[in-house]
């Protein structure tokens, strides 16, 4: 990182680029590069600070972000009207980077949390109320409206009564890769340890049976976990009211539950990034990859997702996989995206999106680089399809497509308890049952929208605060988080219509 007094900061020494730190008007000299700017550079943006021949690569972070579109002089604005994507090897030298892993921590850290039956621990304690099918959505936010307001005023261990609802779950096929990936999606929402009780609700004549979930998920009914259809109580009024009565019968027991100190190698911590600009990769995504190692250390988990936007960065995965066998999968999930795309007419460069550009980001090969930084530096020791259940301790990733709230619908399916999700444009993305954890990537955004972030990572630009530090702090606001405080989100009650399932196969 440079220093704070210059224009902009260069990121490795082997750049061709470097990134604005503030607006800097045409005609600016910048000493500390020899340049004088051709154009107006934008906050975030990339200016040339070497000539680049047509066709010849262009770097930043060390690495290749895309290919010279014409002639680019030095000092001139670099992005979508003079930088393109184009082909080249990568070197995913599997396991190059591997190392024996993290000693233990003679003392690891604790959060104040929730323990279940199952062993598992919980960073909050909601009721769940889970449709198999949109026909049954309605139905669904009746129940949960009933406990809305006062209506748990005495039942203050409880944290709400959330509905999961979503578009799909008939005019699907009844088997095949869709059909799974919403049945483990459905399945790992209801067996999630922020869910104490769960009510799962169809119609009844549903692609997405009742009875498939139950025994796909290996779920029995008791008064925890109950299951019922529109159809078989009678309708919608009869069901309503069965749905509320199951629900207050869980309501005294549930709200026993106390929380105590549980390490944290118990947590499992989604990393997400949305509303991406050109300093996401150089502040928040770095330092949330700091807090990712801290956790590691301690014995957690960390999941990775995106697949379309690790793209053109693989190969910095790959080198850190812990088996020749796990960096193999990551690479047939790239090759599988690369197919789908195309059967469907679109290219995996079709990213980043109108916003990540006005924020700096010019190709998906950038805009991957900086995203990697949210998985940090330790082995990566799995790779699990969308919404598998995570059990490996450690830095994982997870096959999910970049789109934010279907990628996190998939690893909270998959078992995580919090979520960390980075932004530079503003993404105010909640998602109840699981706290989610606001971190801007820049201080402009911070003071326009601090009822929404939660860190401000803007602060390694404007001061002395190194990127270790502030990782070291955005460790701390997660464990605070899982023991118990309120996210910004969370206080906004954010999460009821986040809940949206990966979708594949045709809608007949």
């Amino acid at each position: 990182m440079t220093a704070q007094n210059q224009l902009t900061i260069r990121l490795n020494n082997s750049d061709n680029v470097v990134v604005a730190r503030t607006d800097i008007p045409v005609g600016t000299e910048v000493p500390h590069e020899k340049i004088i700017c051709c154009n107006g550079i934008a906050f975030g943006h990339k200016v040339a600070v070497s000539a680049i021949k047509s066709g010849a690569a262009v770097k930043k972070y060390g690495q290749i972000i895309g290919f010279a579109s014409k002639d680019i002089q030095p000092g001139e604005h670099v992005h979508t009207h003079n930088l393109c994507m184009g082909d080249f090897d990568r070197d995913y030298a599997f396991c190059a980077d591997a190392t024996p892993g993290p000693e233990d921590l003679p003392d690891p850290v604790t959060f104040d949390g929730i323990n279940r039956p199952d062993g598992r621990a919980a960073t909050r304690n909601y009721i769940g109320v889970v449709s198999s099918v949109n026909c049954s959505a309605s139905v669904c936010r009746f129940i949960a409206d009933a406990f809305r307001g006062n209506a748990l005023k005495d039942f203050p261990n409880i944290d709400g009564v959330v509905p999961i609802t979503h578009g799909t779950g008939c005019g699907m096929a009844g088997q095949g890769e869709g059909f799974e990936y919403l049945l483990n999606t459905i399945s790992g929402y209801a067996r999630h340890p922020n869910f104490g009780g769960v009510l799962l609700i169809g119609l009844g004549c549903e692609v997405m049976q009742i009875d498939s979930v139950l025994s796909g998920g290996g779920f029995k009914e008791g008064t925890f976990f109950q299951a019922m259809t529109i159809q078989d109580t009678g309708g919608i009024r009869s069901c309503v009211d069965r749905g509320i009565a199951h629900i207050r019968a869980m309501l005294f027991e549930l709200n026993r539950v106390e929380r105590q100190p549980v390490p944290a190698g118990q947590l499992v911590l989604g990393l997400q990034c949305g509303g991406s600009d050109g300093y996401s990769g150089i502040t928040a995504n770095p330092a949330l990859g700091v807090a990712s190692d801290l956790l590691v250390r301690n014995g957690g988990t960390a999941v990775l997702g995106e697949t379309p936007e690790v793209y053109g960065a693989e190969h910095l995965l790959t080198r850190r996989a812990v088996s020749r066998e796990v960096g193999e999968k990551l690479v047939e999930r790239i090759k599988w995206w690369e197919k789908y795309t195309a059967g469907h007419g679109g290219a995996m460069d079709n990213n980043p999106s109108p916003g990540n550009k006005a924020g700096g980001l010019t190709t998906i090969l950038e805009k991957s680089l900086g995203a990697v930084a949210k998985g940090g530096s330790t082995n990566m020791v799995e790779v699990v399809e969308y919404a598998r259940p995570v059990t490996a301790k450690g830095f994982v990733f997870m096959d999910t497509p970049g789109h934010d709230p279907v990628s996190l619908t998939g690893m909270v399916a998959g078992g995580a308890n919090i979520i960390c999700f980075t932004t530079g444009r503003g993404s105010v993305y909640g998602c109840r049952p699981v706290p989610s954890i606001k971190l801007a990537t820049n201080t402009n955004l911070y003071d326009r929208m601090s009822d929404d972030m939660d860190i401000n990572c803007g602060v390694t630009l404007d001061s002395d605060v190194s990127i270790e530090e502030l990782g070291e702090q955005i460790f701390q606001e997660i464990i605070a988080v899982a023991s118990g405080k309120q996210s910004k989100s969370e206080t906004f009650l954010m999460g009821d219509n986040e809940f949206i399932p990966w979708q594949l196969g045709a809608v007949m």
